[in-house]
């Protein structure tokens, strides 16, 4: 598995793996830059516009979709939490966490909105089997109780919407400045 010591570790991972297909109709970049396009558009902090950017990042990191024998519907790669792991010692909580939690919105939203459900890209409703499905009562109340339930169901929305073809938007470079100021000293 990769693991991320530095920014142009993050750069060098999107450059290698990027572009790749993830099973959505744009590449894993390109709907890594709209969802922090869209996350910028509606005035988030600069913490959840890296975020959104980079909330995928496990995906890439694991590096198992590509494999033939990974069953999207059964085979879950943990992404949030191994993006999590990977971004927290650079940044901190404030980006990792989002990360961390923008598949249990999803659990959330298909729990407690069933329409939502309907809404989402196949392969979006492939993988909630494998991510843990719908969640229980309790689940729900923990996670509605959660102090970054907010902004993972931010998160989550924009990456809902961050998918695609043809849309314009910012670099991952004009990304670079803004995540080097996040850094933790």
């Amino acid at each position: 598995m990769t693991t991320i010591n530095s920014i142009d570790d993050i750069f060098s991972l999107y450059e290698s793996k990027g572009n790749e297909a993830y099973g959505e109709r744009v590449t894993s970049l390109e709907h890594s830059l709209q969802c922090a396009h869209l996350a910028q558009k509606a005035g988030a902090d600069d913490e959840l516009v890296i975020a959104s950017l980079l909330h995928d990042i496990g995906h890439l990191a694991a590096d198992v979709q590509g494999n033939e024998r990974f069953d999207m519907e059964v085979d879950d790669d943990d992404h949030e939490a191994v993006g999590a792991r990977l971004l927290s010692p650079l940044f901190g909580p404030k980006v990792s966490q989002p990360v961390s939690l923008h598949v249990t919105a999803k659990r959330w939203r298909c729990t407690v909105e069933p329409s939502y459900h309907d809404e989402l890209s196949d392969t979006s409703k492939a993988t909630l089997k494998a991510q843990g499905g719908l969640m229980s009562d309790e689940e729900c109340r923990r996670f509605e109780q959660h102090p970054g339930f907010q902004r993972a169901l931010d998160l989550r929305s924009w990456d809902d919407l961050a998918k695609e073809m043809e849309v314009d938007c910012p670099s991952l470079e004009s990304y670079r400045d803004l995540m080097i100021r996040l850094v933790r000293s």
